[in-house]
C-alpha cells in the first residue's frame, strides 16, 4: 500500500505571482465559497497570526471571517485581502 503525504495548497502559495493566479482562479469559479477558501489558504500559508494583526482583526474573527458558508462584510474582505499584499480588479469579460 502506498504512503501519501496529504496534499496542502498553502504549501505550495510561496510566493506574488502565485498567490495572485491562485486567487484570480478562485474569483472565476462559479462556487461562493471558492473564494474565501482560497483567501484562508494564502492566509495560512502567510500565517493567520500575522494576517490578522496586518489586517486589524481579531485571529478569531479572521476564521469566522474565512469559513465555508460565511458572509462576511466588504470591509473585512477588503482588509484581509490589503494585508495580502494583493489587489482585485475588474476587466471586461471576453465574449
Amino acid at each position: 500500500m502506498a504512503n501519501f503525504t496529504p496534499f496542502d495548497v498553502a504549501d505550495y502559495l510561496d510566493n506574488e505571482v502565485t498567490i495572485a493566479a491562485y486567487l484570480t482562479a478562485a474569483l472565476e469559479d462559479p462556487e461562493p465559497d471558492a473564494f474565501l477558501v482560497a483567501v484562508k489558504n494564502v492566509a495560512r500559508a502567510r500565517g493567520m497570526t500575522q494576517l490578522a494583526k496586518e489586517s486589524g482583526l481579531g485571529r478569531e474573527s479572521l476564521y469566522k471571517a474565512l469559513a465555508p458558508g460565511a458572509k462576511p462584510r466588504y470591509e473585512t474582505v477588503m482588509k484581509v485581502v490589503r494585508a495580502l499584499g494583493v489587489n482585485l480588479h475588474a476587466e471586461v469579460r471576453p465574449t
